[in-house]
């Protein structure tokens, strides 16, 4: 057993009391100070010797005695550190829950930097397991970098939000959460990379909403560089063959670098973009022409067989 294991420390399930802790005739009040510091002592040991549901344990009553003793900071330490050791077990969704916990003791104790970058955290732990849950959790480290106008950071979280979003095909929230990326860009002046106006038109046409797709591009001219741009040139395009339901123009947009090299869950959008009704493909009258082009001689021929009668 580890040096501070639980017969030291009170981490086991029959185990005394943290000497720390009890009281008597010349001692009334427990010493939390000391406890705190044995059980993540003990945390460390268990940590190391790989018995995590043990570490996760010490971790847990470090977070208690760091709260009696209203050091909300160490407590929120110790919380977030019993999350990673049941991230270490797989268990993602309670390392989530007690993440969180520490994050809303962060933000209580005046460091919003340090609750910003543990929601973060758990947004990356759960992404692969739940999206949804990952979306929230990236739009609140948006929401608390915002409130400190950190906004450069808060837009980067958005951003993480709105791919997943995409990814879900949940477009309705993709569509308002492109917008606030945009907003925030336009605010810091960022105008380059406030070209967000290809992955919301893509999102407003995959609702088929064309009228809020062409919206966007004509707002968009408001923006310094915008107008005569690739990027204008391009979505004119694309809306002028997505109205005419013309797939050929659609794909030939969608396919062109500008739109194949935009983030991976966008320029999906654009390779899988149809237009209504199946649309037309122009070039498909091509060899129909030239068929009945082909045709017409032989009639010639035929009128030239019989041109100087039966005989």
């Amino acid at each position: 057993m580890p040096d501070g294991g639980p017969a030291a420390t009170g981490t086991g399930n029959n185990s005394p009391v943290n000497p720390s802790l009890k009281t008597g005739f010349l001692k009334w009040k427990p010493d939390y100070d000391s406890a705190a510091s044995e059980y993540g002592k003990a945390a460390v040991a268990f940590k190391n010797a790989k018995q995590f549901e043990q570490a996760k344990d010490a971790c847990l009553r470090e977070a208690v005695a760091h709260e009696n003793n209203r050091a909300l900071f160490h407590a929120a330490k110790a919380y977030e550190q019993a999350g990673m050791m049941l991230k270490e077990m797989q268990k993602l969704p309670e390392a989530v829950q007690l993440i969180e916990k520490a994050s809303m003791m962060y933000l209580e104790n005046g460091t919003p930097d340090t609750a910003a970058m543990a929601l973060e955290r758990a947004g990356k732990l759960i992404e692969n397991v739940d999206p949804e849950k990952a979306v929230q959790l990236y739009q609140q480290t948006a929401n608390v970098f915002e409130n400190e106008e950190r906004l450069r950071q808060a837009v980067e979280l958005l951003g993480k939000a709105s791919r997943l979003l995409v990814r879900g095909r949940r477009f309705d929230e993709a569509a308002l959460s492109i917008q606030k990326e945009k907003n925030i860009y336009k605010e810091i002046e960022n105008y380059p990379t406030c070209y967000k106006t290809i992955a919301q038109v893509l999102v407003h046409l995959h609702r088929s909403d064309y009228v809020a797709a062409e919206r966007c591009v004509r707002e968009s001219y408001s923006i310094p560089g915008f107008s005569g741009s690739e990027d204008c040139a391009a979505l004119e395009q694309l809306l002028e063959g997505y109205d005419q339901q013309d797939q050929d123009q659609v794909s030939e947009v969608c396919n062109s670098p500008l739109f194949k090299y935009m983030d991976n869950d966008y320029a999906k959008l654009g390779l899988s973009l149809v237009v209504p009704g199946g649309g037309i493909k122009k070039k498909s009258a091509a060899p129909q022409a030239k068929s009945e082009g082909a045709t017409a001689p032989a009639t010639e021929e035929d009128e030239d067989e019989y041109a100087g009668g039966l005989c």
